[in-house]
This record gives C-alpha cells, structure tokens and sequence, in this order.
C-alpha cells in the first residue's frame, strides 16, 4: 500500500512538472516573446513642428525660429560622477558665456532621477547664429546631446498682440488636459494661439527602433511622421494693421475693421505689448510693468473689455421703437430734462431738442426722445430686443474667454442683486447707461447688423488648412423690421454727413459713410449740478469713453470700422480722425472701389 502511495506522489509530481514545462515552452511562449521584444524594441515619440499663422496676404505673423537645444546625460550627481557634470557645464559655459550656471543646475535636478534614463534638457533654445560656432565642439562630447528645437517668433512683435496671442511653457494643468505637451513642452495661452492650439500644434509621429543591451540604436524599424506644420490663414491684413498702429497712439481702447460678412481684417486692443516676451519666460520686472499699467495692457479690450454703450445702441432701439410703438413719424417733445422716479434725466443739450422724430433724435443724438420712448417700449421688450440684435450675448467670434457683457433687465437685476427694477433705469438703459454692458466685438457686429439686415459671426480665421471659414449670418430681424431698416440707415448717414449730425464735422474720408457716435460716462453726475463741467476740462481718467461705429460705402455696405477711445470725450471729435483715415486707406488698398 505505501508503494502505491509513494507512486502515485511520485507520478504527480511528474506530471506537474511536465505541465508547467509544457506552459513556459508552448502557451507562455507569445507573452516572452512579447517581453523579449519590449527589451530591444523602442518606440519614440516625434514632437510635431507647429504651425505658422498668416495673414490674408501670406505675410508671416507667427513662425518658428529654428535653433537648438542642449541635452545633459542622466546620473551625473552622484559622487562617482560629479566632476564629469561640473565639467560639462564649464565647458559650455566657455563656450556660450550667457548661459547661467544656476539655471543650468536648476533645470537638471528637476529631471534627474534614478527612474530617468532619458538625456536631460538644460538648454530650451540656443539660435542658430550662436550654436553654428561651437557645434562641431558640442557634438564631440558624449554626455552632451545638441537637438534641433523651433522657438515660437512673432516678427510684428506688439502688432495685432491680443488678436494674435502667444505661446508660452505648458504647465502641470496644460499637460493633465493634453498629454501631448509633455512632449512638445509649449502650448497657445491666448489669443488665436490658444483658440486654434490643436490644430496648430499637429499629431505626434511615432518611430520603431531596435536597440541593444546597452540601449543603443542598432536598426530603424519603421517611422510614421508627424501631422505638423499646419498653416492658419487668417482674414487680418497686417499692412492695414499696422497702419491704424501708427494713428492710434498714446490712447487707450479699440479698433476693428471688419466685413458686412463678419470677416475680420484688423482688430487691435490697446495698449499692445511685445508677444516675444512670453515665448520663453517674461521677467518679473517686466510683468509687474505691465500688470500694474492702469490702461491695462493684458486685457484684450476687443472681447474682454466691457463699456457702456452709451448713444451707440440709439440706432437700434429707435428701429425697435418705430416697429412696435410708435412710427417714424411720431414727434416726442425734448424739453431738456424729465423727471421720473424721483430723479431728473437731462439731455446732453441743455435747451433741448424740440419736436423730434427719429432720423432726428438719431442724428442729434436726443436722450429725451429715447427716455420717453423707453417708457412707452417697456424694459422687458427692450431688453429682450437688444438682445435679438446680439447684444448682451456672445459673438462666437474665434477668440478664447469672450465676454457676454450686460443687457439691464428686471429678471438679470433680480438675479444678481435680489432688488426689484425701477422705472428709472428703463430710462437709463436706452441711452446706454446704468449697468448696460457691451464688448467693442459685440459693436461691431451690432453694426453690421444695422446696415445688411443680417447678423454675421466676427471670424479672423479665413482658411484652416484646406477648409475655407464660410461667413455665418443670422436673419433676426422681423419682416416689419426689415421694411423700417432703411429709415435707420439714413439717419445713421444723416450722422455723418447732414448739418448737426453728431459726426459731420469731424469726419474727412472720401468714402460716404454711415455710423453712430457714443459717449460713455465713467462717472456719475450728481443731481445738484446745473452746468456740466466740459469733457476736455475733466481729469483724464473721470472722462467719458468714446465711441464711434461706421459702415461703408452708404449706398453698398462693404465694411464695418469700430473705434472706442478710452476717456476720449466725445465720440465724433475723439475718433472721427481716425475712422476717416482708415476708410481712406481701404481706398487705397483697394478693397473699396471709388
């Protein structure tokens, strides 16, 4: 019996161990082969080129500089191998004498680790011009590594800066959102940089290599290239940009040009600043420069800037007037001043207007006509309309964080404040006061909007790679609205063109125009005063916001010019220049015919 047993143990054990042999020969053999291949197959990851940006004419507005970067081999600190690390950062700094020694070090030890096999980057970016001496130097040592790296370059520097944005380091939040830029180390942080960033930075390629014990190279197994160098062609004309560059100086504010089709060919928030500064790191003595400006340079004033409208909005709301509660021909008495609520709401002219009607109270800008009309119109239906034709609502415009600005509004008060709405700030909000908030893109595109009859969506982007950016318009106007848009249209012509047209005397372009002027109060005039004190006589940063909004030609509406002059006064005498002016250049340009 205990042979048997002995037996049988013994014929287990054997057929346990032919079992497992039988395992690690035959079924294991594709999971060690696989293993055995991890271990001399390496797949690298190709960090795609980005993409250049252009403007309409193919003239480079961001491109990549070509340059180089320098790679340290890993565990050099420890003892056996501290000299070789400080030996290598002597050589280079002989070699390249900018170079900071502390900075190199710096970067090291933030790489370097046991679990690292990868050459270190120490250098982000030497140019071309400066490493083309010493390369053949560099090349020679074998801790060392030179790899060719783009750094990102604007060649218009402050140029278009806030439509155009940059690229700077990605950081630890970038780099969870996009694994892609652990690899490619920098991504768009404003701008069209940011807004078209997937597009622009590509793919990553993917190479196959066979390498030995010793982890080095022995044969290319395959290569599949990266999706990179996509072009974004944009609708901006960087000629026309820098020539309202060179007209709007030492002034805070906005300007754009755009077509009746929302194409966007110059649009400039100032003060700009030098995009080249933040490719590889601004110093904190630069950012505080800038961050403490009072004209705030870092806003970008076309869709982050926030103003009252002030007059600009009048066109529109004397059109909702004219189709729902009163006509075109209806006079409303401007007297100067109305009491309500409490309050006294005067008219910028202190003898009043008269019989008014609304081609007049457009052109002359009447507050009276507009508070008793508002009365008449309700905020409900008021707001509500300003908000059909786009205000208080994004753009969609192909910028990154645009702001939706402020329709005042009962339900909009309520919800903010938990107060209730006084008839007052009806009042208020039809001459673009109180808390009526608006964005220069939301002008506009408001703008175009009165002289086409259609709602465009502001585009810079004209092709993306091969895809054309087709014009978005929106109808929002109603039929009868449609019927009344004329009677509008010439008021706003009357504006610029017509004896007490708000405009008249400081416009001087060859183009025959059509547009509203704006004056946007920053302070409150209090109820006891009688005589305003005169805008050019206030303390600069108390004056008025001026705005001025244009389309041309009259008679064939082609482009929308916008400019809003930061505590520039009056709207007509602080941007009629400078809109006559760059009409005139896009007669010269060619884009308005004569």
């Amino acid at each position: 019996m205990k042979i048997k047993i002995i037996l049988a143990i013994f014929i287990s054990i054997w057929l346990a161990l032919i079992a497992r042999v039988f395992s690690l020969a035959v079924e294991s053999n594709s999971y060690y082969t696989q293993l055995s291949q991890n271990n001399t197959i390496r797949i690298e990851d190709i960090a795609p080129i980005r993409g250049e940006i252009v403007d309409r004419n193919n003239k480079p507005i961001a491109i990549n500089q070509q340059g180089f970067k320098i790679q340290l081999k890993p565990h050099l600190l420890s003892k056996a191998n501290i000299d070789k690390f400080n030996a290598e950062l002597d050589f280079l700094i002989t070699l390249i004498p900018e170079l900071n020694r502390e900075k190199l070090i710096k970067k090291y030890k933030k790489k370097e680790s046991f679990y690292n096999h990868e050459y270190i980057d120490i250098v982000d970016f030497i140019s071309y011009e400066a490493i083309l001496p010493v390369y053949s130097l560099l090349h020679l040592r074998s801790n060392l590594h030179i790899i060719s790296a783009p750094k990102r370059y604007y060649p218009y520097s402050k140029i278009a800066a806030h439509s155009i944005g940059y690229v700077s380091r990605a950081n630890k939040k970038d780099i969870e959102q996009d694994k892609l830029l652990e690899l490619i180390g920098y991504t768009g942080k404003t701008g069209l940089e940011k807004f078209y960033n997937k597009y622009l930075q590509g793919e990553v390629g993917k190479r196959k290599i066979k390498v030995n014990a010793n982890n080095q190279e022995i044969e290319e197994l395959s290569y599949e290239s990266p999706k990179e160098d996509r072009k974004l062609i944009l609708n901006l004309d960087i000629e026309l940009q820098e020539y309202i560059n060179s007209i709007f100086t030492e002034k805070a504010g906005a300007v754009i040009v755009m077509s009746v089709d929302g194409s966007i060919l110059s649009a400039s928030s100032y003060p700009e600043y030098d995009l080249n500064t933040f490719v590889s790191g601004i110093s904190h003595k630069d950012w505080d420069t800038l961050s403490t400006d009072i004209d705030k340079p870092f806003t970008n004033k076309l869709i982050n800037g926030l103003y009252p409208p002030g007059s600009i909005i009048k066109p529109g709301l004397g059109l909702l007037y004219i189709t729902t509660v009163i006509n075109e021909t209806t006079p409303i008495v401007c007297e100067s001043h109305l009491p309500l609520g409490g309050r006294i709401f005067r008219c910028w002219r202190k003898e009043g207007h008269g019989r008014t009607a609304i081609t007049k109270a457009i052109r002359e800008s009447c507050d009276d006509y507009f508070y008793k009309g508002s009365l008449l119109l309700g905020n409900v239906e008021m707001s509500a309309g300003l908000e059909r034709y786009g205000l208080g609502i994004k753009t969609e415009v192909d910028l990154p964080n645009e702001f939706v600005g402020v329709v005042p509004s009962r339900e909009w008060k309520k919800k903010r404040y938990n107060r209730n709405w006084s008839i007052g700030e009806t009042a208020n909000t039809s001459i673009g006061q109180g808390d009526f908030l608006v964005t220069p893109m939301q002008i506009a595109q408001f703008t175009a909007l009165l002289a086409t009859g259609k709602l465009p969506t502001p585009q810079f982007a004209k092709m993306v790679g091969d895809i054309p950016n087709l014009p978005i318009l929106k109808e929002v106007f109603t039929e009868k609205e449609l019927e009344k848009l004329p009677i509008i249209q010439n008021a706003m012509y009357e504006v610029c063109n017509a004896p007490h047209g708000t405009a008249t005397s400081y416009l001087r372009t060859k183009v025959k125009i059509a547009g509203k002027t704006g004056t946007a109060q920053v302070v409150t005039i209090l109820q006891d005063i009688k005589k305003r004190v005169l805008e050019h006589n206030m303390e600069y940063y108390q004056r008025s916001h001026a705005w001025l909004s244009t389309y041309g030609p009259y008679d064939n509406p082609q482009f929308i010019v916008v400019a809003l002059v930061e505590h520039g006064g009056h709207g007509g005498a602080a941007a009629g220049e400078i809109i006559s002016k760059i009409y005139n250049k896009l007669l010269e340009l060619k884009y308005i015919q004569e």
